[in-house]
């Protein structure tokens, strides 16, 4: 159980990592500053997969310590940069295998992971077939991957490893000054990516990442694959059965992206989902009152959270840890259960103790600083800010904010900002794929109730979209992407579909398929176990 829990946190991780500033799952935008908008490319039909013939990946040593123990082996895809220049300039994907260890005649293929993002590292996630209940896994070749322009694929994109920083001008635009200070600093970010990027800016729409998945699977001399996405990889799953449905094996989807927000509109759904999922929170530190010692109520709790943030506002603590950095903190808190303990505990030394070291710790830990640091970031923001094009007036992202904020103020600016870069962006614009499963196998979608960054009506909209698919809900939890980290009802149902494709039956109406417990709220005395049964 303990290890299971470890690789969800490692999913947890890359999304958090690449979510640095604000936290997104889904983001993008035009300029009224530059007063021009990026041209549209329009997208033709999609044949039944990608023409490009690649060349055989050459497997060898790993780099990574945990793969190599694994026996895992590690090479690059050789694609194009430009799928409509085929011939011209290629680029290379990091790929990473752990081959099946059944029988040969049980192996079902390979099974392509991607942890989200966009822009988080999927390359170690070919470890987590051993994870899945039952032995499931082991029919597989399990595929991990870094997406193009990401962590080991070449080129890496980056433009600023400094971009984070410390004390950064606070996230409400309270006046004039301050919100010229972060338009100023989003557009000098988009202008780095501009020189850093060049042509690869305009090929890392998500359009781009299917046709890579769908080129790594001819690589790896597949018919069809599986497919295990998490967060934003539940959107490259979508497209790529929506794309190439007669190329999939198996799918689960888990923490699901409404595809009907592609992803203007998928910021102020998370905003509002952020905000309920922070009182939740709340209550549980005043649950725990008897150790943080912040208050015996969630309103409590939460107003010494918004006290300390006004008071690092004007003095930042350690002339490093300022407001935005004490929200960057806690939206961990937002994501996951996993971790609580350790915000509150931060939290309460802050509060009792004047401990700012460990805040900086905690804030250095998701949001790393030197050379390439910023890869994710600049990845999650090539792919958001050119797969569709965003309002391009600066007066529509404000008003709309401001209104967000006013119902719902823990990330509605840090949000905004967190995407800004795309008000300047250098890429060109797509149009996002209409997702449609009705020619889609069977697939499995996984989602907590109160999931704040994929919100679960984006589940159900998947669900209506992809008549054979099945869902599993998390009732009442507020964790993201949380399969596979112990709770059997939902595990031993994967690892059930994983094995023969056999899933719950499908029920009337615009509902779950099958309910089961939430990954549980921690408890700091250590004495709460994992639930494994049904709801």
């Amino acid at each position: 159980m303990v290890k299971k829990k470890l690789v969800v946190m490692a999913v947890s991780a890359a999304l958090v990592t690449t979510t640095v500033v604000g936290g997104s799952v889904a983001r993008a935008v035009g300029s009224e500053e530059s007063g021009k908008a990026a041209p549209v490319v329009a997208a033709a039909p999609a044949p039944t997969e990608v023409a490009f013939k690649p060349k055989a990946i050459k497997w060898g040593k790993c780099a990574s310590a945990s793969l190599t123990s694994l026996d895992a082996k590690c090479g690059f895809l050789s694609v194009p940069l430009d799928y409509d220049k085929p011939k011209g300039k290629k680029i290379q994907i990091a790929v990473s295998r752990i081959k099946a260890t059944s029988k040969k005649a049980d192996r079902q293929g390979v099974m392509l992971v991607n942890p989200g993002g966009p822009g988080g590292s999927g390359l170690t996630l070919s470890s987590l077939g051993q994870y899945v209940p039952d032995d499931a896994g082991a029919a597989y070749d399990w595929i991990g991957f870094d997406p193009r322009g990401v962590g080991s694929s070449k080129p890496a994109l980056s433009c600023d490893g400094n971009y984070t920083g410390y004390d950064r001008p606070k996230y409400v635009p309270a006046t004039a000054k301050g919100e010229k200070l972060w338009l100023g600093k989003t557009k000098k970010y988009a202008k780095a990516c501009a020189k850093a990027g060049g042509a690869l800016l305009d090929n890392m729409k998500s359009r781009d990442n299917v046709r890579d998945m769908d080129v790594l699977r001819k690589a790896l001399g597949e018919k069809k694959i599986s497919f295990y996405g998490f967060s934003y990889g539940s959107y490259l799953g979508q497209v790529y059965a929506t794309q190439y449905p007669t190329r999939v094996h198996r799918m689960v989807l888990d923490g699901v992206v409404d595809p009907r927000n592609i992803w203007y509109q998928s910021n102020l759904d998370q905003d509002a989902a952020f905000d309920k999922n922070m009182d939740v929170f709340f209550a549980w530190v005043a649950k725990n009152n008897a150790t943080y010692k912040l208050g015996k109520t969630g309103a409590a709790v939460k107003k010494e959270y918004y006290k300390q943030l006004r008071a690092l506002d004007k003095k930042a603590a350690g002339g490093k840890i300022g407001g935005d950095e004490w929200t960057d903190i806690f939206l961990g808190a937002g994501y996951y259960v996993f971790g609580w303990e350790e915000v509150a505990s931060a939290f309460s030394g802050w509060v009792h103790k004047g401990d700012w070291k460990t805040l900086k710790t905690m804030f250095d830990d998701s949001n790393p600083q030197g050379p390439g640091a910023d890869n994710g970031f600049a990845v999650y923001l090539a792919t958001q800010c050119t797969d569709v094009q965003w309002p391009k007036k600066w007066s529509k992202w404000k008003k709309d904010n401001w209104a967000m904020h006013k119902q719902a103020p823990f990330m509605t600016w840090s949000n905004a900002w967190f995407n800004a870069p795309c008000l300047n962006w250098a890429g060109e614009v797509g149009k996002p794929v209409t997702v449609n499963g009705a020619k889609a196998p069977a697939i499995l979608l996984v989602s907590e109730t109160h999931d704040a960054a994929t919100p679960y009506e984006g589940a159900l909209e998947v669900r209506s979209r992809f008549p054979k698919s099945v869902l599993i809900e998390g009732v009442g939890g507020t964790t993201h992407s949380g399969s596979l980290s112990g709770i059997a009802c939902t595990d031993d149902t994967i690892a059930a579909y994983l094995k023969d494709g056999s899933l719950p039956k499908r029920v009337d109406g615009r509902k779950s398929d099958k309910q089961c417990d939430p990954v549980p709220q921690p408890d700091p005395s250590g004495s709460t176990e994992t639930k494994k049964s049904a709801v």
